[in-house]
């Protein structure tokens, strides 16, 4: 046991600064875009499958068989994706659908690849020109696809990238850009982590061009910290994923006040305090998981709630909830969320292990 240990312990140590180095090389190589703008292709943002949707739409953190996790953090890839197909599909506003599509594969057992893409479909506009007079119908479109790729260095760590290629079409206007994710993730059983760099690219070409040339923007730059804990002696498991570490004052780059319109469209100023700032960063989740072929969760977003907030008016905006199970060989799983006050998404995924048919 001493030979043992005397051995592990510098191959640990190997590894806890290569870690270490990695997060710190994370962080500093973006220090000098932090402070970009909103950006555009903002559909990058919305939840990517319903179990995700249902513990607040956002979670770097959470291994599991889910592999929509993989689009939020391509380290969160692992030998039980291998395989594994999902589908997500749902209605957003008014006849606005979203959804995607993975599949993952492992290579050995330390590499693991997936493919994958996301999609908005904001319907079909009747057009017209200056004088109100109909032309055409046309359409509107995002899209980007996901390739991603996962080395597992140990029995607790991965770490992995992401490689986005990104297609928007809004009438006649295109655009297209590229960016990548990079991730780690940390499961030691009942208690896992995920450090995300979100959006690193640029938009190649922009939606028109004015005298001094095409007119890009950046792109939805964020940087993602998340915990998940499972208790041992009890099915539940709580999640906190930080958003937009990159910068603090998420209701304007300028000032940190927000203006609040009642019905009456008089609009208010008020000034957002320290601890309700705090919490526009943070996204909480709560699961009751008794098997691991069930789960109920709910979530709480409080920038949404805040941002969502009508003056005399109230609702759900901010809560999601949701629900999952295993059927035969298929996961199931299905979520509702208040995205706007008075419209509700309901969102739909379906998975399935392709070992279970055919050996891959």
């Amino acid at each position: 046991m001493e030979v043992e240990l005397r051995y592990a312990t510098p191959v640990l140590k190997y590894y806890m600064r290569n870690i270490f180095f990695f997060i710190i090389f994370l962080l500093t190589s973006v220090s000098a875009i932090s402070q970009v703008g909103r950006g555009v292709y903002r559909f990058l943002d919305l939840p990517v499958s319903a179990h995700s949707a249902a513990i607040g739409g956002l979670n770097v953190s959470l291994p599991n068989q889910d592999i929509g996790f993989a689009l939020m953090n391509p380290a969160l890839l692992n030998c039980e994706t291998n395989g594994v197909i999902s589908f997500n599909m749902a209605n957003y506003l008014s006849d606005i659908k979203f959804g995607s599509a993975i599949f993952g594969h492992g290579i050995g057992q330390n590499n693991f690849l997936s493919y994958g893409v996301q999609y908005i479909d904001y319907g079909k506009f009747a057009g017209y020109n200056e004088f109100g007079v109909y032309t055409e119908d046309f359409t509107a479109k995002d899209m980007a696809f996901y390739i991603s790729y996962a080395r597992h260095l140990n029995d607790y760590f991965t770490v992995g990238t992401t490689l986005k290629p990104i297609v928007s079409v809004l009438e006649r206007y295109s655009s297209y850009g590229v960016a990548m994710d990079f991730g780690i993730s940390y499961d030691n059983e009942l208690l896992s982590a995920g450090l995300v760099v979100k959006n690193v690219g640029a938009q190649i070409k922009g939606y028109y061009s004015t005298d001094f040339g095409d007119h890009k923007e950046p792109l939805p730059f964020d940087i993602q910290l998340g915990v998940s804990k499972k208790f041992e002696h009890a099915p539940i498991r709580f999640s906190i994923t930080a958003n937009n570490l990159n910068r603090w004052d998420v209701v304007n780059y300028k000032s940190t006040e927000k203006k609040q319109t009642n019905f009456d469209g008089v609009i208010t100023p008020t000034k957002v305090g320290f601890v309700d700032m705090a919490f526009r960063h943070l996204i909480f989740g709560v699961e009751f998981v008794p098997t691991n072929n069930f789960y109920i969760g709910a979530g709480y977003n409080h920038r949404r709630a805040q941002e969502m907030a009508m003056e005399g008016f109230k609702s759900l905006s901010g809560f999601s909830f949701g629900a999952g199970i295993k059927l035969y060989k298929f996961n199931v799983g299905f979520s509702t969320t208040q995205f706007q006050v008075g419209n509700v998404a309901y969102q739909f995924s379906v998975s399935t292990n392709l070992n279970e048919f055919v050996s891959f």
